[in-house]
């Protein structure tokens, strides 16, 4: 059940109310008895029975029906069922001492507390799973956002060791590439830091981050390996979980490189009608994989994250045959 307005409860008050009258109405329309019954007695005891209506639901009800105290409940009801039966016929013949009960009146006295009671009983059941279901969503929605900031926080750090590692190879050599590399990792870590954090992220900026970190890595490996990168952005302004993509672009770079022969990278990029195609297809060789124990952070971590924020809008396929790793995704994106 959904609350859609603020409205909601007030509605079952009303429905409750109206229902409960509506009812009394067509029973006795039309109808000619001659009850005995004191002037406006109707309308006092109607009166009576709302307050007892709302004295169940807001206090009874939540005091009594707990673990320990459930069983108090029945009995309290029978009691001010009877209670209010005898305090009525009481009242009445103080007003009207010739006053007689008869089988209709005995029924008008003693059956409408029993109607608010259970009206009330089943108001409590109805808000109380109402508030329960609207709980449930508050704790699931902060678990999610908190995983979803702990997912988050992995992927600096971890792209942040790659490219270090990086940044170490290329001091060993004493490349002259190390200064222009170090001026892309810092146009990285500006994204990383100030930028990736929020929540709305337009693909064209994670479009753009990919190109430097790709150029970044060509300006290390030069000629060594073939790139290639193939990019269709009709939607640039559509919205995308920040560095999202990366981990596969960082997969191949790094798995693809040493002692394979006539190593190759191919990252296509189609964003169109709000759907994003995304593919990145490498060389690798079995017995060169990495066996540390940060080896499949960054892939875990984007199926975790899609999972979390894409349910039912992603395909993820990876293949991986004949020294060929391939990974492609398809996602809707909110533009």
């Amino acid at each position: 059940m959904h609350i859609k307005s603020k409205y909601f409860i007030p509605g079952i008050h009303i429905l409750i109310w109206g229902s409960l009258f509506a009812i009394t109405t067509i029973a006795f329309s039309g109808v000619k008895l001659n009850t005995g019954l004191p002037h406006n007695f109707f309308l006092v005891t109607n009166i009576y029975h709302v307050l007892l209506f709302y004295f169940n639901v807001y206090f009874l009800y939540p005091k009594l029906v707990t673990r320990k105290r459930w069983w108090l409940y029945p009995p309290v009801i029978a009691g001010i069922i009877a209670l209010s039966y005898f305090a009525k016929i009481y009242l009445i013949r103080l007003i009207d001492p010739s006053f007689t009960l008869s089988n209709l009146n005995r029924r008008i006295i003693f059956f409408p507390p029993v109607a608010f009671i259970v009206a009330g009983i089943i108001f409590r059941v109805i808000t109380g799973r109402i508030h329960f279901e609207k709980l449930q969503k508050e704790q699931q929605a902060e678990r999610l956002a908190t995983e979803l900031k702990f997912l988050r926080s992995q992927v600096s750090p971890h792209f942040l060791f790659n490219m270090m590692t990086n940044m170490v190879s290329l001091a060993r050599k004493k490349s002259d590439l190390l200064e222009p590399s170090l001026i892309k990792l810092s146009d990285l870590l500006r994204y990383m830091l100030y930028e990736s954090g929020d929540e709305k992220f337009t693909i064209g900026k994670e479009i753009a981050y990919l190109k430097n970190y790709i150029e970044l890595q060509q300006l290390r490996f030069g000629e060594d390996v073939e790139i290639q990168l193939h990019i269709e952005d009709e939607s640039p302004d559509c919205n995308i979980e920040p560095m999202l993509l990366i981990p596969f672009v960082e997969n191949a770079f790094k798995h693809g490189i040493g002692m394979v022969e006539h190593p190759f990278i191919k990252i296509f990029i189609t964003v169109k009608e709000q759907q994003l195609l995304f593919s990145v297809t490498n060389t690798y060789n079995k017995n060169n994989l990495s066996k540390d124990k940060n080896s499949g952070i960054g892939l875990e971590n984007v199926k975790n994250r899609l999972q979390l924020l894409y349910p039912g809008k992603y395909t993820l396929s990876i293949n991986d045959e004949n020294n060929i790793y391939s990974a492609e995704l398809k996602l809707n994106l909110a533009c």
